[in-house]
């Protein structure tokens, strides 16, 4: 039997523009930390991902990496950017991106059970 039930869940987008996107050691230097990130216990899900070979004039595709994470609640997100693996993160791999752009979102989802 099929029901919906509705979760409310954080997104956090961020987008991370290198200063050097042509050098393979500041991306998997950058690489290195984003895995460090994931290993944070409050996140529910987190993706690392590259530009997509999609070809539309609406699609961005100047960044490096896309960091993608879901928490349950808006609160737990909070908990994440004080975590000392994220406060690591700022303080060691920062130098390495000329810009960052973050998306964070309130979601309304439909999930089947």
């Amino acid at each position: 039997m099929n029901q919906n039930i509705s979760s409310k869940i954080f997104v956090h987008h961020v987008l991370f523009y290198l200063k050097n996107p042509t050098s393979a050691a500041d991306k998997n230097k950058l690489l290195e930390g984003l895995q460090k990130l994931a290993t944070i216990e409050c996140i529910r899900f987190s993706d690392i991902g590259t530009p997509a070979a999609t070809n539309r004039s609406v699609i961005e595709r100047d960044y490096t990496y896309s960091w993608l994470c879901i928490f349950n609640t808006a609160e737990e997100e909070v908990v994440y950017q004080g975590h000392p693996i994220h406060d690591e993160f700022r303080n060691n791999y920062a130098h390495l991106w000329e810009k960052v752009v973050i998306y964070d979102s309130n979601t309304n989802t439909q999930e089947s059970q």
